[in-house]
């Protein structure tokens, strides 16, 4: 399929789009919405089809990359729902290394945070992107089925599963001691969330449009913080003010950068919302951050 990019749809569709796949509108609300798009021999299957997530456009780092090792770790979560399974991909040389978690999307951990996984490793880091939905079955290939199984798992054991992993990676053998989280919808809130309850224990967050930790909440933060805003997105935006405020009432340090005209989800490479060049400017803001608090 030809990938289009989010300028060739309506700002309309596109929010219809981020509703669905929020679980805002289920999916016969969804398609009925599209019917007044379909136009000109353009069907509502068509029009669905190129929203999806092409995972054939996701692969940045081959999973057999000679630069990297790669594999599946299952952690302990006696909080939680017992375990959560995740993606570990780290460098082939050396021995320790500074560590990142990476939290996927309300979808689970599908290929495009694995190759996210397997570039934080290229560039020298252990990261390990844990499953949400491991207690469900895991991701189950296909985006609409994780996110229906998403809404199925309890958030608050969700979230100890995520406490878990992390601190599990931060404390291997094989790392340095320092820990770094990188979210992503979703995982950007998460990022927030773990920023509150790691306080010392994390040492860096990067989150992508995600929904902001409580003002009460903000003096438990330890971590420097970078947040990253699609101008499009005024559903998490609403949050950013007071989230600002109590961080700069609290003197925490952080840094907000807002990609404008761009669309939740502008770092999916996997959809028509991914934005090339916002991707690569807010990837490499991440990258320098975490070279300065990690390594």
């Amino acid at each position: 399929m030809e990938r289009k990019t989010a300028d060739e749809y309506p700002q309309e569709l596109l929010d219809l789009f981020h509703e669905y796949q929020h679980g805002d509108i289920d999916r016969r609300t969804f398609l009925g919405g599209l019917t007044k798009f379909a136009v000109g021999g353009l069907t509502v299957a068509a029009i669905f089809e190129s929203l999806k997530p092409n995972y054939a456009w996701a692969q940045t780092v081959a999973k057999d990359d000679k630069d990297i090792t790669t594999s599946y770790e299952t952690v302990d979560s006696p909080q939680g729902n017992g375990s959560i399974k995740g993606y570990l991909a780290r460098p082939a040389k050396g021995k320790k290394f500074p560590t990142v978690i990476v939290i996927h999307e309300n979808r689970g951990l599908n290929p495009y945070i694995e190759d996210v996984a397997r570039r934080l490793a290229k560039a020298g880091y252990m990261a390990f992107a844990p499953d949400g939905l491991t207690s469900v079955g895991g991701y189950p290939g296909d985006d609409q089925k994780g996110a229906t199984a998403f809404r199925q798992v309890d958030g608050k054991k969700m979230t100890e599963d995520f406490v878990a992993a992390a601190l599990w990676l931060k404390k291997r053998k094989d790392s340095k001691g320092k820990l770094g989280a990188v979210g992503f919808c979703f995982g950007g809130g998460m990022v927030n969330q773990l920023a509150v309850r790691l306080g010392k224990d994390l040492n860096a967050g990067s989150a992508f449009y995600g929904r902001q930790a409580g003002a009460a909440d903000v003096p438990k933060i330890f971590a420097p913080l970078i947040l990253h805003y699609a101008g499009a997105d005024q559903g998490v935006n609403a949050g950013i003010a007071a989230y600002e405020a109590a961080l700069k009432e609290n003197k925490k340090k952080y840094e907000i950068f807002m990609y404008d005209g761009k669309q939740h989800g502008f770092h999916n490479d996997t959809t028509p919302r991914y934005d090339a060049e916002a991707a690569k400017l807010a990837w490499e803001r991440t990258l320098e951050f975490f070279k300065k608090n990690l390594k």
